[in-house]
């Protein structure tokens, strides 16, 4: 044990270059994978608690009977308490009737929904006021639009059966949530309605019971009372967890009220619609950590086996004194021990400052990242003990004077002589054919269903890409390595008059050569591919903002007061570049009510992006070229195409209101393209015509949105437009950066941009590993060499020439092999992660600025490495001649 501690005291006493390289390995592994633990814990609990914030009404119990509604409270109470419940009447109505002036205008059916006098200050996200009161009479937008009336005004409700009640409106208001709102409760999965109901009034719950009561008695079907439920929120970070639980929870009061009510669960249908993403920051863990992590690994590897010819002298001299198999190999495990311990204990200090800059407040210390702590920490020590006691243990085994070398011809390695390089090029070539050209989805999540899965399948094209292209290029580079003539010339710059002598050199070593290129090639493509895809995906994110909130800077009203009355004022404020408006309104398609965007298809790319990928065909310009040369052209969505088996060319009979007369009339238009995705458009089922034709047909030329494109802050000029809009009823003014704060909360922001960012700084430290660290202890491990040399009078410059040679036939054919690398990978990466982009990209986006620094980087290491191995081997010529 004496002789042990001897040994162990000795390694800490002479800690050198190696020992704290394999001690720097060990760290960054560990804290990589604890850092990415902590990204999916984070992860988990940003998106669930998005997803549980943003669910105004959690549970919607439709009570059968209202005599049973304190039980059915009760039963919600026992089960999770709740932070606030409120009553809800719904009524069908016949429609709706309203006189302005000399025409009267009536509605189709509709709904009149009875609220108390607190529930918009307990559901706040439910209703949002645009003019007038926020209590008394509200009704909804669209259907002020269609009666043609305001605050003030008067209606007749048309109620089954009985006779019609007039009300006086209070307010106008909107109901962002409209579809949660009037889902059919306790229909099937998949049953629910294709759209809300079109016309919709609110009054005070007393005011809805005295007028729908008698309609109740006659007509009990058409009105129905629901409870409104904000439930406590104790649930797991987890979304598939959390999703679960919220299931159960509901199950649970259904069988206490035994038949009393039916839950529409809003927060678990919430909860299932993040559950993808949450599957999502498990692949981007695995795409764009895992490699991270394994190129760790092979670091350290490197770095402890650049010592592997000194082990061998060592353990040849123990042998020679006396040492057993036994005693060597616990000396090993001495020196496995410091490092392993030293990495970990390091790596969890990084890991500690890398996890509190990601994830901020939104991550505690719970079992899960316990776990992945644990995991780590064991990667880092097995990994030591492996790195240091395998080479030992086969070196004992095969080996007692290492100073002789083998004579004879090398046979080529297994993987060369079975061409396993082209053989997993061929692999990933075919399973990411697959995945580009079938459509597959990498991630399920079945709405309704609790099980989710991901394609696993789909790692195995960038993983084969990244081995079998490493292997490829190893094949080629030892080749090429063996042509001296072309060494030399390429080397002359450097070596000059030896470049002949270096090149013999650098070809007798070529095998040491050739994995250190491989090893800068695989550092440098993981800095590539993972900066190329962050940097798309932060574009991306860009158009996804442009997308959602249409322009910079985006004005809408409503068709009664339009924002072009103030038109001229908006583009006069300072910054605004250009300015459109374009017209949305609403159209039936069959019995479908639908958004109708038209715009000057001449103009509108001038204000705001118009992405190839928003149109079936690819071609942004020829869709709007065609569209602006049809009149009564219209672009459809895919989903409406695909719900009316709709074929280019066909006519389609679409209803819009006319001003004449506030009613819906037949308008023809021609479906001529397919257009996936719209500016201010929501996802599914809308339309985009010429403004001048629906102009035309409905005889109202207002335009009820403006598009500002601006060159300045976009959030200043927002500012500025809602003083000179204050006086427009119901107008608003949204920014760019606020909605793209709005749209980057989930996983694929800020999540996603600290994954990538911790991924980038690792990166770096890889290239610096790569590139100067192992080629600075390669160095060394030859220092001998270089002494000898300087000993027979070799000057600065011709060690140098050796020296700098290695460096730069390291450094140059790495860096390039794994740019063009990284650059496959990312594509790869984009194609098949296409799930976190919306749109999907047209091209990726190089980010110059990061890969010029990594290559300075890279270089100055490089240099570093050079340098200090000139300034050892003159330094030390008599200690390394006596092999010490």
């Amino acid at each position: 044990m004496s002789t042990w501690l001897l040994w162990l005291k000795g390694l800490i006493a002479s800690l050198n270059g190696r020992l704290i390289g394999a001690v720097a390995g060990v760290s960054l592994t560990v804290a990589l994978i604890a850092s990415l633990g902590s990204f999916i814990v984070s992860s988990d609990a940003v998106m669930t608690e998005i997803a549980i914030k943003d669910v105004p009404v959690d549970w919607q119990i439709l009570l059968n009977d209202n005599n049973n509604k304190d039980q059915v409270i009760s039963a919600v109470k026992k089960a999770t308490g709740y932070t606030a419940l409120s009553t809800v009447g719904f009524a069908d109505v016949k429609g709706f009737e309203a006189k302005t002036g000399s025409t009267t205008q009536v509605t189709a059916a509709g709904q009149v929904v009875g609220i108390d006098s607190n529930y918009i200050n307990l559901f706040p996200g439910q209703i949002r006021s645009l003019i007038g009161q926020t209590k008394g009479v509200l009704v909804d937008q669209q259907t002020a639009a269609n009666l043609q009336v305001s605050a003030g005004d008067y209606v007749s409700i048309r109620r089954v059966g009985l006779d019609p009640v007039k009300i006086k409106i209070d307010g106008i208001i909107t109901i962002p949530n409209a579809d949660s709102l009037f889902q059919k409760v306790g229909a099937p999965q998949g049953a629910q309605l294709q759209a809300p109901p079109d016309n919709v009034i609110l009054l005070p719950l007393d005011t809805w019971n005295q007028i729908f009561e008698p309609q109740l008695k006659n007509n009990p079907s058409s009105v129905h009372t629901q409870l409104h439920v904000k439930i406590k929120h104790q649930l797991s970070q987890n979304p598939d967890t959390a999703y679960t639980q919220v299931n159960q929870l509901a199950k649970n009061v259904e069988a206490q009220i035994a038949g009393s009510g039916v839950i529409g669960n809003n927060l678990a249908a919430r909860l299932d619609g993040v559950r993808s993403d949450a599957l999502y920051a498990y692949v981007l863990f695995i795409f764009l950590g895992l490699p991270g992590a394994f190129l760790a690994i092979l670091l350290t590897i490197a770095v402890v086996n650049s010592g592997r010819t000194r082990h061998r002298e060592e353990q040849a001299l123990l042998r020679v004194r006396g040492a057993s198999l036994n005693q060597i190999l616990y000396f090993r495990v001495a020196e496995a021990l410091i490092i392993g311990i030293g990495g970990i204990v390091i790596g969890m200090i990084l890991t500690f400052i890398l996890s509190h800059w990601m994830t901020a407040a939104h991550i505690a210390m719970d079992s899960t990242l316990l776990l992945w702590l644990i995991i780590s920490s064991a990667i880092g020590l097995i990994l030591s003990l492996a790195a240091v006691l395998i080479p030992a243990w086969q070196d004992t085994r095969n080996t007692t004077v290492s100073s002789r070398k083998v004579v004879g011809r090398l046979k080529k390695p297994l993987w060369q002589r079975l061409y396993i390089d082209i053989l997993f090029l061929l692999i990933a070539g075919a399973f990411f054919w697959r995945s580009a050209s079938t459509g597959y989805q990498l991630v399920m999540a079945p709405e309704g269903v609790p099980q989710t899965s991901v394609d696993y399948t789909a790692f195995i094209a960038p993983f084969f890409l990244w081995v079998g292209g490493s292997l490829l290029f190893m094949r080629l580079l030892y080749k090429w390595l063996g042509i001296r003539n072309l060494i030399s010339v390429l080397l002359k710059p450097i070596s000059k008059q030896l470049s002949n002598v270096v090149s013999s050199s650098i070809s007798r070593q070529r095998l040491l050569i050739v994995r250190g290129i491989i090893l800068t090639a695989l550092a440098f493509s993981f800095a590539v591919s993972t900066s190329v895809f962050n940097l798309t995906y932060n574009v991306q994110s860009h158009v996804d903002a442009v997308l959602t909130n249409g322009a910079d800077v985006t004005v809408t009203a409503t068709t009664n007061n339009p924002a072009t009355s103030k038109l001229s004022d908006l583009k006069a404020i300072p910054g605004v570049v250009k300015a459109e408006a374009m017209q949305h309104r609403y159209a039936y398609v069959g019995n479908d009510l639908q958004d109708i965007y038209g715009i000057d298809a001449k103009q509108i790319s001038e204000v705001t992006s118009m992405s190839n990928a928003y149109f079936q065909n690819g071609d942004a310009s020829q869709t709007l070229l065609n569209l602006a040369n049809t009149t009564d052209g219209v672009l459809v969505s895919e989903e409406t195409v695909k719900d009316y088996q709709l074929k280019k060319g066909d006519i389609i009979k679409l209803r819009l209101q006319n001003a004449k007369d506030h009613q819906y009339h037949v308008v023809p238009f021609r479906f001529i393209g397919v257009v996936r995705e719209f500016p201010t458009a929501p996802k599914d089922s809308f339309l985009v015509a010429n403004d001048s034709y629906v102009s035309q047909m409905t005889g109202i030329d207002a335009k009820e949105t403006i598009l500002l494109k601006t060159n300045m802050d976009a959030v200043s000029i927002a500012d500025k437009a809602r003083k000179i809009i204050s006086g427009i009823p119901g107008a608003k003014v949204n920014d760019l950066n606020s909605t793209q704060s709005i749209i980057s909360s989930g996983l694929t922001a800020f999540n996603l941009h600290s994954l990538t960012s911790l991924e980038l700084i690792f990166s770096i430290l890889f290239v610096a590993g790569t590139a100067g660290l192992i080629l600075a202890l390669g160095l060394n491990e030859r220092r001998r060499t270089f002494a000898i040399l300087s000993a027979l009078g070799a000057k600065q410059n011709q060690l140098g020439a050796f020296l700098w040679s290695e460096g730069v036939m390291v450094l140059i054919p790495g860096g390039i092999i794994g740019t063009l690398l990284g650059f496959g990978i990312a594509q790869m990466l984009v194609k098949m992660l296409k799930g976190v982009f919306d749109p999907p990209p047209e091209t990726l986006f190089i980010p110059w600025g990061y890969l010029w620094c990594l290559m300075i980087f890279a270089t100055i290491s490089m240099v570093i490495g050079v340098v200090s191995s000139i300034y050892i081997s003159q330094k030390q010529v008599t200690e390394d001649l006596r092999g010490s």
